[in-house]
């Protein structure tokens, strides 16, 4: 090939790009879509975890539904009060009051207090032993699997497997909810991080059937709903519930129940 022909290709190629560089260029200002700055200024404030717990594919959706007036400016559980603080600031809105919230898994029964049916050798995963006969080997059919499918979804490293049951580190918490939605036994709840009294157990089976599964599951003796001076204990189902919005913390529950698994 000839000197020529390599510069005139040389020209070809380079123009070539030349034109679709300023081609990109103002087609990128001409269909540009603004950004509101708020927007910008609250994605800076998260804590960017990414983590899906407000709901939103990640921070950047979040930030865009608040500007947009779709969430609450206290939207980002893993961010809480501070966060919400700040946003309100851009906003220009009240953050109001921000209830900090722990998950909790309502489950006592560890490998030494709850019976098995059977030995369960598969994957180590809740929902893979929870379609196993009868909900899993436990003997409660409501129990913690302990396979640790939390365990896994939690981004923060807050939930751990400790004796067979699912244990959750509270101040590592933030609330994301990862582990609530995976559990196929719905056995974890967020609960207000100040309330000190909870029931640790989920199981709707009458009281004879309960002692034989779990020897400290609830029984559903109405012990802690009668003693109870704010109404802010129910047995219902078979279940003590405690609502947190009238619990005052006094622990006269715990104290009563049997057996012992009002924390």
């Amino acid at each position: 090939m000839s000197i020529t022909g390599i510069i005139l290709a040389a020209v070809i190629v380079g123009g070539t790009g030349l034109f679709i560089g300023v081609f990109l260029g103002i087609a990128g200002k001409k269909f540009a879509v603004e950004v509101d700055e708020r927007e910008e200024a609250i994605l800076e404030v998260l804590p960017g975890n990414n983590c899906g717990g407000c709901g939103y594919a990640g921070c950047s959706g979040l930030a865009a539904a608040i500007v947009a007036g779709e969430a609450p400016v206290g939207g980002c559980p893993v961010g809480g009060a501070p966060v919400a603080a700040k946003i309100g600031e851009i906003m220009g809105q009240e953050a109001g009051e921000q209830v900090r919230k722990v998950a909790f898994v309502k489950c006592a029964g560890t490998c030494e207090k709850a019976q098995q049916k059977y030995e369960y050798y598969g994957l180590n995963d809740c929902i893979m032993a929870n379609m196993m006969q009868g909900g899993g080997a436990k003997a409660c059919s409501y129990g913690c699997l302990g396979e640790g499918s939390c365990v896994k979804a939690c981004p923060f490293d807050a939930i751990h497997i400790v004796d067979g049951i699912a244990k959750v580190d509270k101040e590592a918490c933030k609330a994301c909810g990862k582990c609530v939605s995976v559990c196929p036994k719905k056995l974890i709840e967020l609960v207000p991080y100040e309330q000190k009294h909870l029931v640790q157990c989920s199981s709707k089976d009458k009281g004879k059937d309960v002692m034989k599964a779990c020897s400290v599951g609830c029984i559903g003796c109405k012990m802690c709903e009668k003693v109870c001076q704010f109404d802010a204990v129910k047995v219902i189902d078979n279940i003590a519930y405690i609502d947190s919005s009238k619990c005052t913390n006094c622990g006269a529950c715990a104290e009563k129940c049997p057996k012992k698994i009002i924390l």
